[in-house]
């Protein structure tokens, strides 16, 4: 990541990722409003998108995170509140809250996660950081000095993501005093984010003793392990003491036993699929089936067929659909696998047959809407393309993906002014501003399109450029 992000997450990361103050009551939430808030998470996500090579690009494990957090969004204590949750390849066990309701989760706390209560229950726990207004609480309580104490302690704790002899430099730099001030308030805010977030666990139907579990056995490899602990131990400290506190809150939960879902366990199969060479994780999950040494045989054909596919063995990758259609698994995410072979193999035609099939019983499915769209126009169905993306855009018009798609579409039907439009659309999605001003001037130049249109684009440019001239002068501090 650039270093303009660091600078972004240094002076963030003292209440996303150390999380350490008493509750400093409500005039101090007042301190940073929320639409600041947003502003500063949605540039750090913004810049993370772009730049972060560990950043995961994939919409089945974006839809998935989206969907859990959605369904405990709906439980937490404090409505009003918006989640977006997104996906880093990392192996390492952490997840983090940026300002505005932006949580990261390392596709290795997934990976780890032995049930969906447990990863629920880390999710909420996150959540409960935003919703408690930490950052806010953290910035209304320090003075200047304070604040670039807690600076070079974030500083600190982003570097140990890579090195942390360079972590451990930087913590010794701060005043011994200052650490243990910091160590003791972080404490505060964790048995906070636990309280919260076992609530929220209940109320949304998870297993509540998934969070406990979770966090003891991090607990117990960070002991085997100190020079080594999860990175999770390190931004969010853990004691005995916060275990036994879950434990007494837990015991006067109601037991519920939950299962967990299947686009649980074929998320998880996916990312292992996805990582390393694909003759590792085809040997890796044929071992699992041969020995039965599995959660789901669903989930691990799934990765199984995902590590075929990667390998170009698309034979293979037949054979284990056959064995889940036999399994009767059902999923968008198995027909988005059948589709995409499908597609590798060049029958561009069966893709566009399964997809209207599979599409009927999963309509609202962006990663099958996405490969329908992008199947047209491979076929050279433009128009068709373009129908598709402009019907959906009407009812989700913020899809900055469905823009791209319909910019590509008004592009092979040769219609530059709503290309350059489309395009810009996406860009004002993105949070890029500038480049949205230059598309629709792009879009004032072409050679096509009637006086509506080109009205259209005048007014939309009057007002981005309103917009930018107004973010100039709000212009954030770093």
């Amino acid at each position: 990541m650039r270093f303009r992000t660091l600078v972004f997450l240094a002076t963030l990361a003292p209440g996303v990722l150390a999380e350490g103050l008493p509750d400093l009551g409500e005039a101090s939430r007042s301190d940073l409003p929320p639409q600041m808030e947003r502003r500063i998470g949605e540039s750090i996500v913004r810049d993370i998108r772009q730049r972060e090579p560990s950043y995961i690009d994939d919409v089945e494990v974006a839809a998935y995170l989206n969907a859990l957090g959605t369904r405990l969004s709906a439980a937490t204590p404090e409505a009003g509140q918006n989640f977006e949750f997104f996906a880093l390849r990392d192996a390492t066990l952490n997840a983090f809250a940026l300002p505005g309701g932006y949580i990261g989760v390392h596709s290795g706390l997934i990976l780890a996660a032995q049930s969906e209560s447990e990863l629920a229950g880390v999710l909420s726990h996150e959540m409960a950081h935003v919703t408690q207004k930490h950052l806010a609480r953290l910035m209304g309580k320090q003075n200047q000095a304070q604040v670039t104490q807690w600076l070079a302690m974030a500083v600190a704790i982003l570097a140990a993501r890579s090195n942390s002899d360079v972590s451990q430099a930087a913590i010794v730099a701060g005043t011994a005093a200052g650490v243990q001030t910091m160590l003791n308030y972080t404490r505060d805010f964790e048995r906070e984010a636990d309280r919260i977030g076992i609530q929220t666990l209940e109320r949304a139907g998870f297993d509540v003793r998934g969070m406990a579990s979770f966090f003891e056995r991090m607990q117990k490899f960070g002991r085997l392990y100190e020079n080594n602990a999860p990175g999770y131990l390190r931004t969010h400290p853990l004691t005995t003491e916060r275990i036994s506190d879950m434990e007494h809150r837990i015991l006067q939960a109601q037991y519920r036993q939950v299962t967990d879902s299947l686009e649980f366990q074929l998320v998880r199969a996916k990312l292992r699929a996805s990582q390393g060479h694909p003759n590792d994780a085809i040997v890796d999950f044929e071992s699992q089936l041969r020995e039965r040494k599995y959660l789901s045989e669903a989930a691990a054909r799934y990765g199984l067929a995902v590590a075929q596919m990667r390998a170009k063995n698309y034979a293979a990758v037949d054979r284990e659909i056959a064995e889940l259609r036999r399994l009767k698994a059902s999923s968008p995410m198995l027909d988005t696998l059948a589709t995409d072979t499908k597609k590798a193999r060049g029958d561009l035609a069966g893709a566009l047959k399964l997809y209207r099939e599979v599409r009927i019983r999963h309509p609202r499915n962006r990663a099958l809407l996405y490969g329908q769209i992008d199947a047209l126009l491979a076929d050279g169905q433009a128009q068709e393309a373009l129908k598709t993306a402009t019907a959906e855009l009407q009812l989700t018009p913020s899809d900055a993906a469905l823009h791209g798609l319909q910019a590509k579409s008004h592009a092979a039907l040769g219609k530059r002014l709503q290309q350059h439009r489309a395009q810009a659309e996406l860009y004002v999605l993105q949070g890029y501003l500038a480049p949205a001003i230059q598309q629709l001037e792009l879009a004032q130049k072409a050679g096509d399109g009637d006086y509506f249109e080109h009205s259209q684009v005048d007014a939309r440019l009057r007002e981005l450029r309103a917009r930018h001239l107004e973010e100039m002068k709000q212009k954030l501090p770093f």
